[in-house]
């Protein structure tokens, strides 16, 4: 397996991918290659600093880097030798089995669309995140910010997305799909979410709970949670806080300890073709670490084959 990483995505990169890229390989198996796509001098004296040896990776260089505010389609068009585009060219070659950075989020969601593009059937691929759960466990939480406006069809086949990655990267077992809604009876609701829950009621395609609240996303009453982009990540943002505003007071609580994105490393685009793992933009070497493992989890699970079976 080769596992790409775009070594300088991220506010700290290129040191921190680096640094992180050091940590995956002390655990990753030897049949899986690291394939470390950035400048690569820099990353030969980070290494070298590091007194780790380069003959562990396999290196592409590249000279040229989207940065975190540009144009998303622009920069990806312009830029046709950065680090992103060439991970993203690579993976639709089939050079790499995977594909994952911290840097620009909307230049790895078009160049996922636009590279290995979407499964098809699947209307919008979506991101997911983990929420964590008072009484232990977690949840996923999608669209987190791929799609701020969806339809109701759009957001049923998110159900199907987080319940096959909830299944089968994090082994939950027929997981419960719930809808976001400001209460929990069928009949509350905005437009999108009145139009969508009759057709989540009848499918079968997963285990629809119903209705579930603000106030009970991290309970147990589901293991998948579905809401539109703009909704979802509200959500997650404000769920990020918690665990700075707890580090701020000098707060040590093991479930709010749990809300650290460095312990998920990143959150995978739904829908797509091949595995793809967006980072958090401030990822330090921990979160790289984790994001390369889930991306892979995500080759050695199926779950592409999966979610393709699921939209024939």
């Amino acid at each position: 397996m080769k596992i790409g990483l775009d070594i300088m995505g991220g506010d700290y990169a290129p040191k921190a991918t680096v640094l992180g890229a050091i940590e995956a390989c002390k655990v990753l198996s030897a049949d899986h290659q690291l394939v470390l796509i950035g400048d690569k001098p820099t990353a030969l004296a980070l290494l070298e600093e590091q007194g780790f040896s380069a003959d562990k990776f396999e290196f592409v260089h590249t000279t040229e880097v989207i940065g975190m505010g540009e144009h998303p389609t622009k920069a990806i068009v312009q830029k046709p030798d950065s680090s992103i585009s060439v991970g993203f060219k690579m993976l639709k070659e089939g050079q790499i089995d995977t594909f994952s950075s911290a840097g620009n989020t909307g230049a790895m969601l078009v160049g996922s669309v636009f590279s290995v593009k979407s499964i098809p059937g699947v209307i919008r691929p979506a991101m997911a995140s983990i929420v964590p759960k008072l009484k232990g466990g977690l949840g996923i939480l999608l669209d987190v910010g791929a799609n701020a406006d969806c339809k109701p069809e759009t957001l049923l086949q998110f159900g199907v997305l987080g319940s096959i990655y909830a299944e089968l990267i994090y082994n939950i077992k027929t997981p419960r799909v719930a809808l976001v809604n400001i209460g929990e009876e069928e009949e509350k609701g905005n437009m999108l979410a009145l139009a969508t829950y009759p057709l989540m009621k009848e499918t079968e395609l997963f285990n629809f709970v119903g209705n579930v609240e603000g106030r009970d996303i991290f309970s147990d009453h589901a293991d998948v949670i579905v809401a539109d982009g703009f909704t979802g990540n509200v959500i997650l943002k404000m769920a990020e806080s918690f665990y700075v505003i707890t580090m701020k007071k000098g707060l040590r609580d093991e479930f709010f300890d749990r809300f650290n994105y460095e312990q998920y490393g990143g959150s995978p685009i739904l829908g797509v073709n091949a595995p793809v793992v967006v980072g958090h933009g401030i990822s330090n070497p921990e979160a790289i670490k984790n994001m390369v493992l889930l991306s892979r989890d995500m080759v050695e699970s199926g779950l592409i084959e999966k979610i393709k079976q699921a939209f024939q």
